[in-house]
Parts: C-alpha cells; sequence; structure tokens
C-alpha cells in the first residue's frame, strides 16, 4: 500500500487558519498567495492517485483552533471511507490542559499522533520562540505519556536543535518520532550540508525515530533531483529505508513543484529495492494505516 505520509488540506470556510488569511506576507518557503484557498481532499487525491498512492497522512498546519481543525479532518476522512488517512493533530505538550487535549483527539479514529513544531526557519524562529520547548520539562513528560497512550510525535525543527532535541528524545524512546521535512536542511552550501548531516546523527542514532523524505522545496524553491540527491543518500544511509517514508508537503511543495514532478523526482532517487519501504510500508506500521 502506497502511502504519502505527509500533507494538509484546508476549508477556509470551514476551518479559521491565520497565515492562509495573512494575504501578502511572505513566509520561509516563499510567497503563499497561491494557495492561499480551499485545498480539499478531492484535488489531493486526484494528484496522489496518479502516483499510485491508496492512503495518507494529513499533518496539522497552523489552524486558529487545532481542535476544530482534527475534528474537520474526521469528518473528511468519515466521508471518504474508500480513502484511509490518518491525521496528526497539534496539542501544547506544556499547556496545563495537554493530558485533557489528548483525550479529546483520542476520541478521534483517525488521530495516530500529534505535532508541535520546535522550528521553523530561522527567522520565524526568532519571533515565536518554540525552540524554547526543548528546556520546559512538561514537554519531556508529555512526550514520555504519548508512548503510554499509543500516540507518536512528529518533529519539525532545525539542524542547529538536533544535538539538544536527542538529549529529549534519549529519555522518551518508548515514542514513536518521526522527523518532517528531512529535519529542514535550510543551508543547502556543501558546508551547510555537512553540519545538517553530521546533526542528523544525534538523531538517527535513537532507533525509535524515523525521517520523512518531504519539504524539500521550502528552502530550495528550483530544487531538483541532482540538487537533493545528496540529502535524500544521507537520510537512506543514516536511517536505513525501513525507517524512511516519503510525503508530498502538498500543497506547500506545489509552490516549487507539480506532484507528478515531485513523486518521479524522488522515485528517481530511492533505489528500486528500498521503494516499497519508503513509498508505503514504513509509513504503514508508523501511523497505523492498512
Amino acid at each position: 500500500m502506497k502511502i504519502d505520509a505527509h500533507h494538509h488540506l484546508w476549508d477556509l470556510n470551514a476551518v479559521h487558519y491565520p497565515w492562509l488569511m495573512a494575504k501578502g506576507e511572505p513566509r520561509f518557503f516563499g510567497d503563499p498567495a497561491p494557495i492561499q484557498r480551499d485545498y480539499l481532499l478531492e484535488e489531493f487525491i486526484r494528484d496522489a492517485k496518479a502516483q499510485g498512492f491508496e492512503g495518507s497522512v494529513h499533518v496539522q498546519v497552523g489552524a486558529a483552533d487545532p481542535l476544530a481543525e482534527a475534528q474537520w479532518v474526521q469528518s473528511v476522512a468519515n466521508a471518504n471511507p474508500d480513502w484511509p488517512m490518518a491525521q496528526v493533530a497539534f496539542c501544547d505538550l506544556t499547556a496545563p490542559d495537554a493530558e485533557a487535549q489528548l483525550d479529546v483527539l483520542q476520541d478521534l479514529p483517525t488521530v495516530r499522533g500529534v505535532r508541535q513544531i520546535i522550528g521553523r526557519a530561522p527567522g520565524e524562529d526568532a519571533v515565536t520562540g518554540t525552540n524554547a520547548l526543548l528546556d520546559n520539562p512538561m514537554f519531556l513528560a508529555r512526550l514520555q505519556g504519548l508512548a503510554k497512550r499509543g500516540l507518536s510525535f512528529d518533529l519539525q525543527l532545525l539542524p542547529e536543535l538536533m544535538q539538544q532535541t536527542a538529549a529529549v528524545l534519549a529519555r522518551a524512546t518508548d515514542t514513536q518520532v518521526a522527523l518532517c521535512h528531512a529535519g529542514s536542511p535550510h543551508d543547502r552550501s556543501p558546508e551547510g550540508l555537512d553540519y545538517w548531516a553530521q546533526q542528523l546523527s544525534y538523531l538517527s542514532e535513537l532507533q525509535n525515530v524515523a525521517c520523512k523524505l518531504s519539504g524539500l522545496g521550502m528552502f530550495e524553491p528550483h530544487w531538483n533531483a541532482q540538487s537533493v540527491a545528496p540529502i535524500v543518500e544521507t537520510i537512506l544511509s543514516q536511517f536505513s529505508p525501513k525507517r524512511c517514508m516519503v510525503g508530498s508537503n502538498f500543497p506547500v511543495d506545489s509552490l516549487n513543484a507539480n506532484y507528478d514532478v515531485l513523486m518521479e523526482n524522488y522515485r528517481t532517487l530511492v533505489p528500486q529495492a528500498d521503494v516499497e519501504d519508503v513509498f508505503g510500508s514504513t509509513a504503514s506500521w508508523f501511523y497505523g494505516l492498512r
């Protein structure tokens, strides 16, 4: 079963997304204007099926009311039973009512895990202050508690935070973690990629951490298979195909490539012997999609 392990959907009439309503404000991944519109399952499935995908994982994407987003995603899944879809919802693991939030989320059958972003991009992180999560003892405690609930954690951060994050995750080894967007290698110079690979090893050494080949266009708008080949090779080498999964990051990555081009590039870079794992089996066991 081929699974797109990382994508987003939004209905701007159903759920409020502040960043999608902020017209004329560039983001670290470019000008979001082309995607500041409804992006619904029908459009996503049309592209995904054309590339052989049979299911997917929806990841939270900055809704003003995260529970409303998760409930909307559940309603979409309920209305489309022929398309298996899991979801990763948002929860502030440091909030006083985090356990209550998780109780409510777990009532939704599609919820398999949560994501709370630690790092997006150097400029934005200086404003949001999300890096401070790593120093909060409640963050670690709640990470540890996710395993008892059977929930995973989607990890988004920058290379500069990998060593510190690995020290936290080493104390939560029962919790399955999916590293989003290949660890956001934002500096694509040879020196930057060397640094990213060195820092990545702190996470790849932890056997409870898997990695997503996704979001590679966010820091390199004009990327192609050749330019990101070192990233893909490093990921496959450090994590092994059994801990790697491909995700489109659509519609965000549609700013840089259409779905067919994106997946054909990934398929070019992943050895044929590893395609089954990277394009399906890893995501299937990680997110419990059958």
